[in-house]
């Protein structure tokens, strides 16, 4: 048994591949100088298309909320940025933010008539000064997601108007004084701005917008400093110091974390200095020790909690960290980014919605064995965190959820400098793009990954034509072997494996990845078992029931608010042998169904029906292990106490019991306490 640590490297002592080397890609804008160049180049919204169990959940996504909520949900039906009388802040550009990218990667053209309906009036509401959105908002906190917006518009259908928009705005913020106060969204969130700025100058190359870049810098929260000195540690928890008014200090806030980590990594293309990644990667690491929670999520219900599994994690928080490691690994390319990447993705992201997509929590729990509405431990969160629901306690989740899922599938395949390709993470998909000297190729890629290891790349070309393929092997692997053209290539853990060839129409690349079960120590030395980037719950019997809150729910299709309760039994101990960990452990693949992240149990909502039904199949992957009851581990505030102390000493009976994908399990446990394997061989031992 070993402990299993993501192996994030201090900045100081990564070593690019030869996928990232000085080069200048001729088809894609890359960063001109003075700024450093990047290790890839995200690719336009649209080269990367779902295909397999991916579309399948993009497609659940189409069906659900991100597909219906404005047309119910009044802050969206009828938000000023769509030229109604509701909300003019913040709720309107997070929804679009994801909308726009699953309208377009599906080629869905009811959703893509559906983004007119609010690109048209945000485009004409352009004014001489620059501002543009609903003459209601003077904040720059929202304009800072609009501009994401309006970028991915223009990156899908090539319309100069938002580009345009978006210059005349960010001339505005060069020409009018700095206005990023701490104690205001738009100043602890300013630099979400450079990921807008720096991408316009790529398209304009004009030195003004460096400029803007710079002032936005200097001028707002200073997160480098931050993550270097770190002041919300575990002492910070244990005492109460955390900070939990964000007007006095936003840098406890939960999702103003999963921002910022990007921030001193968006600055660091501009100043080209160290100081600015390694405060990147120390931040992750302070992350994982403070606050760490499986799924590669940090804690935060809603401020920084600490490491136990019954803090919760906001959904937020999980979508816009994952953006942030989507444009890290764009600027630094370090593997591990990526690693933890798909984590997040396969685990923190289905763990926290219905299968459907037609309800979310706002706190999910690494351990969590009841949702209902109910006093918890959270740190500042409300009642109705747990619940899956329409709106569960604040409503910008349910604003802002969208975002997951369309821009990791975007974010699947990048750009190299030599005018290659690079896989990021995998999942199955389809890449069409231009390679070597403007030559255009697309890549099918076919899995099943993440629940096996099996991936086969198909070249589609009208001739041949030579480019590097950079492949990805994941830090948690053993040797990946690549096969291609006769040859082979071998990966280690954590490498990117580089393969230049002369590709012609039908060449295949074919590898498979070891998802061997490992163990990763938690808390109370518990632990939690993972096979390649999946984590894995107890599998708790579960009973639905729609209930009424005291909020708006408003019931239209599948819109419901879910309270789950368990059937069997939860406080389960791990028999494991030290010595061989694999003892007793049997794996099941199953196939992967229209619901790829649903369990036996799970209601989901039929359109054709209008009714919910209740789902009958297993999850893509189960696991059957030794297991022992633990009497003493009981409910505590409605949540299940920290895990007892490993090892435990065993009274009880050994039981066979079933684990499922984190992101299968509504209900779970996934850090387990260990009973003691000495004291329980002494039980065993026939007596003489």
């Amino acid at each position: 048994m070993r402990r299993y640590i993501l192996p994030f490297i201090l900045a100081s002592v990564i070593i690019l591949s030869g996928c990232a080397e000085k080069k200048a890609n001729v088809n894609y804008n890359g960063n001109p100088e003075p700024l450093k160049q990047n290790a890839y180049i995200m690719l336009p919204l649209g080269s990367v298309k779902p295909a397999g169990w991916l579309k399948s959940q993009l497609e659940a996504q189409a069906s659900g909320l991100t597909g219906n909520i404005d047309d119910f949900w009044p802050d969206l039906k009828n938000s000023m940025w769509r030229g109604g009388t509701g909300d003019a802040w913040e709720r309107g550009p997070y929804f679009l933010d994801g909308l726009i990218p699953l309208a377009y990667l599906l080629d869905d053209e009811k959703l893509k008539e559906k983004v007119k309906t609010w690109i048209e009036p945000i485009l004409a509401s352009s004014r001489d000064s620059g501002w543009y959105g609903p003459k209601k908002n003077n904040d720059r906190w929202p304009m800072a997601v609009a501009n994401k917006v309006l970028m991915q518009y223009y990156e899908a259908t090539s319309d100069k108007r938002a580009l345009e928009v978006l210059r005349k705005y960010f001339r505005y913020i060069h020409d009018t004084p700095p206005d990023w106060p701490d104690s205001e969204w738009r100043g602890v969130r300013a630099m979400e701005n450079a990921v807008t700025g720096y991408w316009l100058y790529r398209q304009t190359k004009e030195s003004w917008i460096l400029e803007t870049m710079e002032s936005i810098q200097k001028h707002s929260c200073d997160w480098t400093t931050y993550y270097e000195k770190f002041p919300w540690d575990s002492a910070a928890v244990a005492n109460k110091k955390i900070q939990l008014h964000w007007r006095v200090d936003g840098t406890a806030h939960g999702v103003n974390n999963a921002m910022a980590i990007k921030y001193p990594g968006l600055w660091f293309q501009q100043s080209g200095d160290v100081r600015f990644r390694n405060a990147v990667f120390s931040g992750l690491q302070k992350y994982d020790r403070n606050h760490g929670q499986v799924g590669g999520r940090f804690s935060c219900d809603e401020h920084l909690s600490g490491n136990s599994p019954d803090r919760g994690t906001e959904l937020c928080s999980v979508v816009e960290y994952m953006f942030s490691l989507e444009e890290l690994y764009e600027i630094f390319g370090n593997n591990s980014l990526a690693d933890r990447l798909e984590l997040l993705t396969f685990n923190a992201l289905p763990g926290t919605t219905t299968p459907d997509m037609w309800a979310h929590q706002y706190d999910q729990q690494s351990n969590q064995v009841l949702v209902s509405v109910a006093k918890r431990d959270w740190i500042s969160n409300g009642d109705y965190s747990n619940i899956y629901g329409l709106m569960p306690n604040f409503a910008c989740c349910l604003a802002n959820m969208h975002q997951g899922w369309p821009k990791f599938t975007a974010s699947l395949w990048m750009a190299t400098n030599d005018n290659g390709l690079a896989a990021v993470a995998y999942s199955p998909c389809i890449v069409s793009a231009r390679v070597g000297k403007g030559q255009d190729v697309s890549i099918r890629e076919e899995t099943n990954y993440p629940f096996d290891g099996k991936v086969t790349l198909k070249i589609i070309t009208s001739g041949s034509v030579k480019f590097p393929l950079c492949l990805r092997v994941p830090g948690w692997a053993d040797t990946v072997v690549f096969n291609y053209k006769g040859k082979t290539k071998n990966g280690l853990a954590g490498s990117t494996v580089r393969i230049e060839e002369r590709w012609k129409d039908g060449d295949i690349v074919t590898f498979d990845i070891p998802m061997k079960i490992r163990f990763e120590t938690r808390y109370n030395n518990s632990l939690s078992l993972l096979r390649g980037p999946l984590y894995f719950s107890l599998r708790i019997d579960k009973e639905y029931k729609s209930i009424k809150i005291n909020y708006d729910n408003f019931s239209y299709k599948g819109s419901v608010d879910w309270e789950i309760t368990p059937k069997s039994e939860w406080n389960y101990g791990l028999l494991i042998d030290s010595t061989n960990i694999l003892r007793g452990l049997k794996i099941k693949e199953n196939p992967v169904s229209k619901y790829p992240f649903a369990d036996r149990g799970d209601m989901i909502f039929s359109s054709d029906s209008g009714k919910y039904f209740t789902w009958n199949l297993d999850a893509p992957v189960t696991i059957t292990t030794r297991g022992m009851k633990i009497p003493e581990w009981l409910m505590k505030n409605n949540s299940a106490d920290v895990p007892p102390l490993s090892p435990v000493k065993p009274e009880g009976d050994l039981e066979v019991i079933t684990f499922v994908p984190y992101g299968c399990a509504r209900l779970r446990i996934t850090e387990f306490p260990v009973m003691d394997i000495v004291l329980m061989e002494d039980i065993m031992r026939p007596s003489k």
